[in-house]
């Protein structure tokens, strides 16, 4: 179940951020309407290389939509993989 919050009860900012744990971000509310969440370091860090995993792929799609995608073979040839 989502932590949430008034954005008010940050008054008392060393109980919210207490309630912040790994997968337990805390949403944080104005005029009753979502406006804040806090992460905890290593879900923020997660995510920030989870968008970087998904801009790469996407560049490789975008290669590969272009250029022509290679075969299992060619990419074994090229780096010098022997497949047994």
């Amino acid at each position: 179940m989502p932590n949430i919050k008034p954005v008010s009860d940050l008054r008392n900012y060393s109980e919210v951020l207490h309630d912040v744990a790994v997968g337990a971000p805390v949403f944080l509310t104005k005029n009753g309407q979502g406006r804040y969440a806090i992460l905890d370091i290593q879900d923020y860090e997660k995510t920030q290389a989870t968008l970087q995993l998904m801009k790469e792929l996407a560049k490789g799609r975008k290669s590969g939509d272009e250029k022509g995608w290679l075969t299992l073979e060619a990419v074994e040839a090229e780096l010098g993989i022997m497949n047994e």
